[in-house]
């Protein structure tokens, strides 16, 4: 019997002909390369500096264009600056990507697996800001770790005014307030008298000076007050470090303002109150310098919020073609696993991303609105329950922020009693095309007059 010729096999195109792929440690960084281009195609390099440098001149020595590799914890950063500034493409790529690595696990096979991948156009590269808006969210995200050490010596105040029987928490409601740290830095100053102590009291407190001087009969042990002078002395430093991080964020905010300043006129807040760890200087008037758009006029943006959200995405939408596209970025779209023709699951995928935290504690907080987002957060609640009423709204919001700032389309709220007009409309609609497809005739019912 003859043997049938073998057709020969097509191979996948190479996208990127001279690329590497680089596998990140903590330690050293192994490179791979395509074999054709050197003896000895794949290296490791130390993570020392000069050891980085010897990476890319490497690199360049063999005309490598583009580099694929995973963001392993911060490690990634250096050489991906030293790439950047050498005009080397760098495609950071997430690892559920790349992590079926075939064979046995090793660094060699993750530097030669991601090169393979990405030679052939396989992998995507994630979403990186430009250099002032990563300065940016370096300094937005140093504030909020600030702020977090900060309340914890809060709890620490507490700890040590509870243990010598101070219950001043509970008659005021924050201890960090005007009220609360005139008190506390007078225990610390040695007054220890509750009547000279409750004359501290701010005029706008609730609690009258009776209540706060009966919350403040104590034991002043020396070992307790020792512990709430550190914790104060603490939280004060953070506090200082707190403004510090707000002038280099102001600094960032004044060199991305736009050339062309908007002539409308900055629209008025929705709210004055002022919220807690709020910056020391005006975000809205800084963002509407920066952007030409006022954020906060969504409802559920406060101007911290927004400044959070735009340290995270940025300015420049245009990086997601549509807002189907950003909203599955955030992963607040419907998944899509479907196998053999049938839907297997449709859950949003888990994320740690950010501005999806952001978008859904926005989500929460329009839900106790009277406007026409939180009538769509209730209704949903009420039918689907809450955790998925959260991702809707949050995935509204997401599409409001992104045509703002796409398209600068300005944000009308209907109110949440046309929202329900809205929907009885919709619903009475569907009901008339139903009966009429099953022959019948939707007949409103009149109410019988009332019998004198």
């Amino acid at each position: 019997m003859k043997k049938r010729k073998r057709k020969p096999s097509k191979s996948l195109p190479k996208v990127y002909p001279n690329s590497a792929g680089i596998d990140i440690g903590a330690q050293f960084h192994v490179v791979a390369i395509p074999p054709e281009l050197d003896a000895e195609p794949i290296r490791t390099f130390k993570s020392f500096t000069g050891d980085l440098y010897r990476l890319v001149d490497w690199l360049k020595e063999k005309e490598i264009t583009t580099v694929a590799m995973e963001s392993t914890g911060i490690y990634w950063i250096p050489l991906y600056e030293m790439l950047q500034a050498c005009e080397i493409e760098v495609f950071l790529v997430n690892a559920r990507d790349t992590k079926q690595v075939p064979g046995r696990k090793s660094d060699v096979n993750d530097a030669e697996w991601l090169q393979q991948l990405h030679q052939y156009g396989l992998l995507r590269s994630s979403f990186l800001p430009n250099q002032e808006i990563a300065r940016l969210r370096a300094y937005m995200r140093q504030r909020e770790r600030l702020v977090e050490y900060a309340a914890a010596h809060i709890q620490h105040m507490q700890k040590a005014l509870h243990q010598m029987n101070l219950q001043l928490n509970h008659v005021v409601s924050d201890i960090t307030g005007i009220t609360g740290m005139r008190i506390i830095r007078g225990i610390l100053g040695g007054i220890h008298d509750p009547r000279i102590l409750a004359t501290y009291r701010d005029v706008r407190c609730k609690a009258s000076m009776e209540t706060i001087e009966k919350a403040l009969e104590g034991h002043y042990h020396p070992e307790h007050l020792f512990a709430l002078g550190q914790a104060v002395g603490l939280y004060d430093t953070y506090q200082k470090c707190v403004v510090d991080c707000d002038q280099e964020i102001a600094n960032v905010l004044e060199s991305l303002r736009l050339p062309e300043q908007p002539t409308d006129p900055l629209p008025k807040p929705r709210h004055r109150t002022r919220q807690p760890n709020e910056l020391n200087f005006d975000v809205r008037e800084a963002l509407y310098a920066m952007i030409g758009v006022d954020l906060t006029q969504i409802h559920g943006f406060g101007p911290y919020l927004a400044l959070k959200m735009v340290s995270e995405c940025g300015t420049d939408m245009s990086k997601w073609p549509t807002a189907k596209h950003f909203t599955s970025w955030l992963c607040l779209s419907p998944g899509n696993k479907i196998s053999g023709g049938k839907l297997l699951s449709s859950a949003t995928r888990r994320t740690t991303n950010r501005a999806s935290a952001l978008l859904r504690l926005s989500a929460v907080n329009v839900g106790k609105t009277d406007t026409a987002m939180g009538a769509f957060y209730r209704r949903l609640a009420m039918r689907i329950g809450k955790n998925k009423a959260v991702t809707a709204t949050a995935r509204k919001i997401a599409v409001m922020f992104y045509n703002v700032l796409r398209f600068g389309m300005d944000y009308q709220d209907p109110g949440a009693d046309i929202y329900e007009e809205r929907y009885r409309e919709r619903v009475i609609s569907n009901l008339t095309r139903r009966a009429h497809k099953f022959g019948f005739e939707l007949m409103a019912v009149t109410e019988p007059e009332g019998v004198s």
